[in-house]
């Protein structure tokens, strides 16, 4: 596994691994405009040298967020995850952010586990946040781990 960080050209890979893990996908033309804002960075990861996953990540002030974590489905449960979100905790901190925060679906149990499992926490909640087909609407956790 490796980690490098990710560059403006890279916003086309990065767009097609969001559409590979999400229904709806992030254009090139989004990431490009996240990856320019200012406090933006992001880590892509690859294994055997296919790119596998990426994680977008901002600060402001003390405060860092989880713009989007995606792992591509075939890469699954092979710690990708784990090493993306802890380089972007270690990013933050250097940026001298103090909390890092993300949200994630309440019905994601995959993810809460791996968020528990880093230490992050529930404080706060979204009702009927992510849309779904054919479904009611999914809540969305909003978990903090404080750097």
């Amino acid at each position: 596994m490796n980690l490098r960080t990710v560059a403006s050209a890279d916003a086309s890979l990065l767009a097609g691994l969001h559409a590979a893990c999400f229904a709806e996908g992030w254009s090139a033309a989004a990431i490009s405009g996240l990856l320019s804002a200012p406090g933006a960075f992001a880590f892509l990861g690859e294994i055997e040298g296919i790119a596998a996953g990426f994680v977008l990540a901002r600060t402001a002030a003390d405060e860092a967020e989880i713009l989007t974590l995606a792992v591509a489905p075939d890469f699954r449960r092979r710690g990708l995850a784990r090493a993306l979100l802890r380089a972007a905790a270690a990013e933050a901190a250097k940026r001298r952010a103090a909390v890092l925060f993300l949200e994630v679906d309440s019905e994601n149990i995959a993810a809460r586990e791996l968020y528990d499992a880093l230490g992050f926490a529930e404080v706060g909640r979204r009702g009927a946040y992510y849309a779904r087909k054919g479904t009611r609407a999914g809540d969305a956790l909003t978990l903090k781990l404080t750097l």
